[in-house]
């Protein structure tokens, strides 16, 4: 018996993902719950997207997000598990301009000239998170996307230190030293953690990440703390 739209099991594999305290992007997340969500016998499949929060929702960005479309009883959603701090936290329906809940901030879908635009409602403002549309994908394209998003010099990941995570009624981020806690209904509490200490207690206690044994890993926080 297929599990109902509300209640695909995202956050399941999530945990299970990180269960190694390694956690993961949208190539690595994204790609194992399309595994899983056709394992259960959903009709799904791997789109992509260009990722638009923060700037222009009309830049020509790269096409370096994945994100999952399913059919259920004649219905088109997307689900994500894979976008960091603004991951939508439930299924959205793709053929509807509404406003629709999730566990954490209202999203919705607009359509134009067979593109998507996702928004979340933010501080009463809806922004754009990222830009899509239903074209098939093929192994090779997650490949391409998943290169240069981990080894280009202008990919936002390269160089960074970066982590998300939701809970009930709550998303952490950390970006180098800057840690936020935002919470639903009230202003968001950040802090800008100075020592290395301070960013990997929060790495392992507030985001569940356990950090390799490596000889630099000191040298490399402190650099990315010292210049965000």
């Amino acid at each position: 018996m297929l599990t109902p739209p509300n209640c695909f099991p995202w956050k399941g594999l999530l945990d299970e993902r990180n269960g190694d305290g390694r956690g993961g992007y949208c190539y690595e997340l994204n790609r194992l719950y399309l595994a899983l969500l056709r394992r259960l016998g959903f009709d799904a499949r791997g789109i992509t997207g260009r990722v638009v929060m923060g700037g222009p929702e009309d830049a020509s960005t790269p096409r370096t997000h994945m994100l999952v479309t399913v059919l259920l009883d004649g219905c088109r959603y997307i689900t994500d598990v894979g976008f960091g701090g603004m991951v939508p936290t439930g299924p959205l329906r793709v053929d509807t301009e509404e406003e629709q809940a999730t566990a954490h901030e209202p999203y919705r879908l607009t359509h134009h000239e067979g593109s998507y635009t996702l928004r979340a409602l933010v501080a009463g403002s809806w922004r754009a998170m990222y830009v899509f549309d239903l074209q098939p994908q093929t192994d090779i394209d997650y490949v391409v996307g998943n290169w240069y998003v981990s080894t280009h010099e202008d990919s936002p990941f390269l160089g960074q230190l970066v982590a998300a995570r939701t809970g009930p009624g709550l998303r952490r981020t950390l970006g180098n030293g800057s840690y936020a806690i935002h919470r639903l209904g009230v202003a968001s509490e950040r802090r800008q953690l100075t020592e290395v200490d301070a960013v990997i207690d929060v790495l392992q206690s507030d985001f569940g990440i356990r950090l390799p044994q490596h000889p630099d890993l000191r040298h490399i926080v402190a650099r990315l703390i010292a210049d965000p």
